[in-house]
């Protein structure tokens, strides 16, 4: 995909968040984190280094921040590092911040918990402005492009040499999506993809052997899964899709690709109002309208995990928790594909803010190389059920072990070989995901036609898209 070049947002648009599209604000305040408000709570707290880990426990509910961090030691660099991870993820990146403290004495690390990825980036866009920003921040992939528009962030490619860590290392899918003109500005971090998860025991009893392989299939084999009342109201659904409009979005983008569309296409064209898009959307529709049965919750998650949605597309972030909590064995598979196979990319990378004199973005790399090496990545892994980052660690014996343990886990590094990352609709036009997200609720939730539904979605992309548009092709980008 045709990676845009830098655009020219100033930096006190960006601060001030009076970036105005098409009428409506467009500053980060506007925006949700991607694929859910928050990042999803994780398996078991992280070992001192990586293991065989036994499967994954409930996450908490604590939302808390760390605690205070000591202050820098004589002679030591004192740095910030902002994120958004609670419950057991958030004692996972404690551990993790821990860890790097004993393995060095040159650098402090003030790590400070700031919410959900949106608390976080909104966070981030006031202590710029008051010139107190971090060295290094957490950003999900709706937030960082944000920042990158605005000039604020610093390109990690020559603390990356000197280092010796190259692009290649990392994912290429994930590491492409971060980078712009060469220059490496998100550097791969909580990375995931949606899953398409089962009820392996209600499958099975049913004669169903493995998980759908295609839409059509699913269709077809939905009415043996589920179960009406005496209403004929679904008290078990075949699939349970959010309502959230950046959750639901995001799950929905990869089926519009395996129709054979896209939400835009490499040159920044929208085309979700195309007719492979829409009949994606209609497909959709009829399960949950028509052939009533797929169901749209408050808390999809929840309802698998009950035992009343016989299956679930959700992050792979959210496997620990689905697996603890479930009464049922847990499936794990590809999303089903129909002209093609579809599946995006998700998550949260790191950045270097350039507002920090060099010596700290040094500092800053040097964290976010120790949490991102083979090592670290492995742990994060398996204590949050996020994938590793970095080729080595997947192909590692480690991980290995720990695939051959839980299985269930490796169905998203399997998937990751023909995953890409996002069509420009979503992560960079300002609140894309909501736009798009709130149009699929009109066809799923309010019964509206897809074509009609997508037509007035589209023309919102276009509006809200033409700004920065306009300043990305002026570039040539």
């Amino acid at each position: 995909m045709l990676q845009p070049r830098q655009a020219s947002l100033t930096r006190r648009q960006v601060l001030t968040g009076l970036v105005s599209v098409g009428g409506l604000v467009a500053a980060s305040l506007l925006v949700q984190a991607c694929s859910g408000a928050a990042p999803a709570e994780a398996p078991t707290q992280a070992s001192a280094a990586p293991t065989q880990a036994p499967a994954p426990t409930q996450a908490t509910a604590a939302t808390t921040a760390p605690a205070q961090a000591a202050p820098a030691a004589a002679g030591q660099l004192k740095i910030s590092f902002w994120s958004s991870y609670s419950g057991v993820n958030g004692k996972a990146q404690q551990d993790q911040v821990d860890r790097f403290a004993k393995s060095q004495n040159k650098i402090a690390l003030d790590y400070q918990f700031q919410g959900a990825y949106a608390d976080t980036a909104q966070k981030l866009t006031a202590a710029l402005a008051a010139k107190q920003a971090p060295e290094v921040s957490v950003l999900s992939d709706v937030w960082w492009q944000k920042f990158w528009l605005g000039k604020l962030l610093a390109p990690a490619n020559p603390y990356m040499q000197a280092s010796n860590v190259a692009p290649t290392d990392f994912v290429d899918s994930f590491i492409n999506e971060g980078t712009r003109n060469g220059n490496v500005y998100w550097i791969p971090f909580a990375r995931s993809t949606p899953l398409f998860y089962y009820n392996a025991d209600l499958y099975k009893a049913q004669g169903l052997t493995a998980a759908p392989q295609t839409w059509d299939e699913f269709a077809a084999n939905a009415e043996k899964v589920v179960k009406r009342d005496s209403g004929g109201n679904l008290t078990i659904s075949a699939l349970s899709i959010p309502t959230d409009a950046s959750t639901l979005a995001w799950v929905f983008q990869p089926m519009v690709w395996e129709f054979g569309g896209l939400l835009s296409d490499d040159q920044y064209n929208i085309t979700l109002d195309q007719p492979p898009a829409v009949a994606a959307g209609q497909f959709l529709g009829d399960l949950v309208n028509k052939q009533k049965v797929v169901s749209t919750p408050k808390d999809p998650v929840v309802d698998f995990t009950n035992g009343i949605a016989a299956s679930l597309l959700q992050s792979t972030a959210t496997l620990g928790t689905i697996e603890t909590n479930a009464k049922f064995a847990v499936g794990t598979a590809f999303l089903p594909m129909e002209k093609q196979f579809g599946c995006c990319t998700g998550g949260a990378g790191m950045v270097l803010l350039n507002t920090s004199p060099p010596e700290k973005q040094a500092a800053g790399w040097t964290w976010i190389d120790f949490a991102t090496n083979d090592e670290n990545t492995t742990i994060w892994s398996q204590a949050t059920g996020y994938m590793p980052v970095r080729k080595k660690a997947i192909a590692g014996d480690v991980m290995a072990a720990f695939y051959k343990q839980h299985p269930n886990f490796q169905t998203a590094v399997k998937q990751l070989e023909k995953s890409k990352g996002q069509d420009w609709a979503r992560v960079g036009i300002p609140n894309g995901d909501n736009i798009i997200g709130t149009g699929v609720n009109q066809i799923t939730v309010n019964k509206q036609d897809a074509a009609t539904a997508l037509k007035d979605t589209a023309a919102t992309l276009r509006k809200e898209g033409a700004p920065i548009l306009a300043q990305l092709k002026a570039l040539g980008g």
